[in-house]
């Protein structure tokens, strides 16, 4: 018998960062990846664990809350987000398995993609993710 992983809120929290870091690579966060970001997580993310928050949402929607969070208040740029994700990603690898870490990928791919193309700073950050993610 296998046992499914429930994540967490600071699981979804911390993915929030990520892909806030992601739309911030270029300094400016767009309206079309704000708008990929919330298509996915409806799309792909609600489904993906049944972890709910204190007040009996989908924890799922707390990449956008935080993602959010970030964006109107300018508090963390871009490299400080993708530096916390990461130290939480090492510090609770179990959670990753292979379906989330291609999920993130597919995510923080399709958010560099939304405003015309990826460009330089997006790509490096795919690069260092695909890189980290393919740690054990």
């Amino acid at each position: 018998m296998t046992s499914k992983k429930r994540l967490t809120l600071y699981f979804y929290q911390n993915l929030g960062k990520l892909f806030y870091a992601m739309a911030a690579a270029d300094k400016k966060v767009h309206n079309t990846e704000i708008n990929i970001l919330k298509e996915l997580v409806k799309a792909k993310w609600l489904d993906l664990d049944p972890t709910n928050d204190v007040f009996d949402t989908d924890a799922a929607y707390q990449i956008e809350i935080v993602f959010d969070w970030l964006n109107k208040e300018e508090l963390l740029n871009a490299e400080s987000c993708f530096n916390d994700f990461l130290n939480y990603k090492r510090e609770q690898s179990h959670l990753f398995t292979d379906e989330v870490k291609a999920l993130i990928l597919k995510t923080a791919s399709d958010i560099a993609h939304a405003f015309a193309g990826i460009n330089k700073s997006e790509l490096i950050l795919l690069a260092k993710l695909d890189i980290e993610l393919k740690k054990v």
